[in-house]
């Protein structure tokens, strides 16, 4: 949108807000209920599709879920368990800490759930505590200090871990055996390790055969990991961890993969080959249990195999690979169908397509030049992929369906040009506008969709496998009595538009502008780093809303190297990680500076992780700039970051590119007024990552403001959000005081 387009908008805006309109305070935002409307989580249909569940969150308590039931028939709903009558006991560090990898740390009560097979019972972990729920509201406790539960697919048994062993619990008769007896605080059985849950998005470590035969178990040995002395610094005192932590260039877990019976017997090794630096990456059962496939990825994450493993004895053979000059990007579409062919994903063309492997031979499902974001369901019998994808517009996140039998040529191994095995379009299921997440049935015939548009906030509806409507999950319509009614009448929606990289490359921003005419100052956010998109048409954090109304314009970037457009926009970052997607935000920078509605020598930049990361740079790279910068919980030092996140991008230390990248050495160069947020017990971007930053500005005589949070995660906005803002707005309004 040019600059008539935007002031048109701006227009529009100030004659659409009514006088009198209520006031957003940062303590009714942060309040119960969410000013977004009730936000469900873990939707799944029953086996049986009559009912949907979800975990709600509590009017009176916007962290607390209980799980409730929808009758898919009558749209009736019902809580099945309700949180505060089911007792657990205290997390262990462990599971605080694997919520924390999950980004749930915050959620209280019941934070995930299982459906029994036949669809008349769930596994309802509590705080530790393992209970089995019945339709009816009963509930009966199964176990206490239990972790990593799951139902078997037939239902006979559910497994956990205790003290870091494996257990597995007969639904018949009650009886429990500890199927393993060598867990330790190095050896652990049946949980994903601390890179996997991290990095590779698994979170678990524990696979049943669909015939509840065999079960395949991840054992860790974490010994040879390098022991960092973490420090959570607690408003009540220190607490200090030996945690495991594997820094970039270090060793990491040796991960094994055993294959056993429900009682512990006839125990296999899986062979992953000679080298044991490798990542097991995912795990997934034949259809019928025959064999157990392992994708298993090198140490550099350039090579990735798939390897058949006879769940008898354990013998493995590679039935495929796949290589990348940089690296590869893992995903969860991995399918084996009931006919013996295997569906999965891939970039070998440059952009996340699906794939159908039958007798050695690959054939594309999905191409063109646009990404596949996930495969959501499959209906074997009408040969129907149901995948979420970017065929429109990388902004909108749809629903689409795909026959996997449809005539394409097969893709040769080298292709690398989408065009050279282009499959037929597939058809889009959701409508335009917004952006959907989905989750399916095993069948492939319903769907659960969660839809939200910068004008409306997610809500959540069951469709069928055309993508009809059937009935409301969660309608969450904006009407009187939802919570926004209030403030619904001043919201301002975003406007989104393209500038060009130096390469030409469109770059994508969303732009929020205030409802006063003027120049206004500027709060720009900003990411940057790899494996997420940022600006998309959906729903914004209320929050945006009260700087809006407090006269800051809110404006951010997707930079090369962001997520959902293809390998070589994400390549970029490639051993460079600091260089071009700081490029991109100050040619960003330098677009809004130009604005008439712009103020700009009053633009503040903002962000959180790699965002703080990045902050750091921008300040770094272009003194004077921007009048202000606010970095969270930063990277600093890549060197402190973890081996798969940091090795994929930077390789192994040292080298130039860690030198290049990281934020210390050139700290002397920052300028302009920082704010430096971290908490004190973050364990994923660590607190020395701040220190470190604190001690190179001292020494360099560079003045900076510190706001460190006691006891708070990397989590710390979502537990502490009104006192984040505060500290932000306070040092914001150092910058452009006008309106606090």
């Amino acid at each position: 949108m040019g600059r008539t387009g935007l002031l048109a908008a701006l227009a529009l805006a100030v004659l659409s807000v009514p006088a009198g309109a209520a006031e957003l305070t940062l303590e009714r935002i942060f309040a119960s209920p969410s000013l977004s409307g009730p936000t469900p989580r873990a939707l799944k249909l029953s086996p049986d599709g009559r009912l949907a569940t979800l975990l709600k969150p509590r009017p009176d308590d916007r962290d607390r879920y209980d799980l409730w039931a929808v009758d898919v028939a009558t749209g009736a709903s019902r809580m099945l368990v309700d949180s505060t009558k089911l007792a657990g006991g205290p997390l262990s560090e462990a599971e605080r800490m694997n919520r924390e990898r999950q980004r749930i740390a915050a959620i209280k009560g019941i934070a995930s759930y299982d459906w029994a097979p036949d669809g008349k019972a769930l596994l309802v972990p509590v705080d530790g505590a393992l209970w089995l729920a019945t339709l009816d509201g009963s509930v009966r406790k199964l176990a206490a200090d239990a972790s990593e539960a799951q139902l078997s697919p037939k239902g006979r048994f559910a497994s956990f871990v205790r003290d870091r062993n494996l257990h597995v619990l007969d639904l018949g008769d009650g009886r429990e055996t500890a199927l393993t007896c060598d867990g330790s605080d190095t050896v652990g059985w049946g949980a994903a390790e601390f890179i996997a849950q991290e990095e590779l998005h698994r979170f678990t470590g524990l696979w049943w055969s669909p015939t509840d035969a065999r079960l395949a178990v991840e054992r860790a040995d974490e010994s040879g990991v390098k022991v960092v002395q973490r420090a959570a610094i607690g408003a009540d005192g220190t607490r200090v961890y030996a945690q495991r932590y594997p820094a970039a260039g270090t060793p990491n877990a040796v991960v094994e993969l055993w294959l056993m019976d429900p009682d512990g017997g006839h125990r296999v090794k899986a062979d992953l080959g000679p080298d044991p630096d490798i990542y097991l990456a995912r795990v997934d059962w034949a259809a019928d249990g025959h064999a157990l496939y392992v994708q298993r990825l090198s140490r550099d994450q350039k090579r990735l195999d798939l390897l058949q493993v006879d769940p008898a004895t354990g013998a493995a053979q590679v039935i495929y690979h796949e290589t990348s000059p940089t690296w590869i990007n893992l995903d969860d579409d991995f399918r084996a169908l009931k006919d013996g062919s295997l569906i999965l994903g891939s970039e070998r063309t440059g952009f996340h397509h699906l794939y159908r492997l039958a007798d050695g031979t690959l054939t594309p499902v999905i191409g063109g030049h646009w990404a596949v974001d996930g495969l959501a369901g499959i209906d074997e019998t009408t040969h129907t992929l149901f995948f979420t994808g970017y065929a429109d517009t990388v902004l909108e996140k749809h629903l689409y369906a795909a026959d996997y039998l449809a005539p394409a040529a097969p893709c040769a191994t080298d292709a690398r040009d989408p065009a050279a095995c282009l499959p037929p379009a597939p058809r889009r299921l959701t409508e335009p506008g917004g952006w959907h997440e989905v989750t399916m049935d095993k069948g492939g015939t319903a769907a659960l969709v969660t839809r939200q548009t910068p004008a409306q906030p997610p809500q959540t509806y069951l469709a069928d496998a055309t993508g009809k409507r059937r009935a409301w999950i969660e309608e969450n319509r904006l009407d009187a009595s939802h919570p926004y009614a209030p403030y619904l009448a001043q919201h301002i929606a975003p406007v989104f538009g393209t500038i060009s990289a130096a390469d030409d490359t469109p770059l994508h921003y969303r732009l929020f502008l205030p409802p006063t005419p003027g120049r206004h100052p500027v709060y720009f956010t900003v990411y940057g780093g790899p494996a997420v998109q940022s600006v998309a048409r959906t729903w914004a954090p209320p929050v945006i809303q009260l700087l809006l109304q407090r006269g800051w314009a809110v404006f951010q970037l997707d930079n090369r190297g962001a997520t959902h457009r293809g390998k070589a926009f994400e390549d970029v970052l490639y051993r460079a990680m600091g260089r071009t997607e700081v490029e991109d935000q100050l040619a960003a920078l330098k677009w809004v500076k130009a604005q008439p509605w712009a103020a700009a020598d009053k633009v503040v930049v903002n962000g959180w992780s790699y965002g703080g990361y990045m902050t750091l740079k921008l300040l770094e790279g272009a003194p004077h700039a921007f009048a202000a910068g606010i970095a969270g919980a930063p990277v600093t030092r890549w060197e402190l970051y973890d081996t798969a996140y940091t090795e994929r991008y930077l390789g192994k230390p040292p080298s130039a590119a860690y030198t290049s990248s990281d934020a210390l050495g050139d700290a002397a160069k920052i300028a302009d007024p920082l704010l430096l947020i971290h908490g004190m017990a973050d364990d994923n971007v660590v607190f020395e990552n701040s220190t470190a930053l604190m001690n190179a500005l001292q020494h360099a005589n560079k003045p900076f403001d510190l706001m460190v949070y006691p006891g708070a995660t990397h989590a710390a906005e979502a537990t502490l959000g009104v006192h984040v803002w505060q500290t932000r707005l306070r040092f914001m309004a150092r910058i452009a005081p006008t309106g606090y």
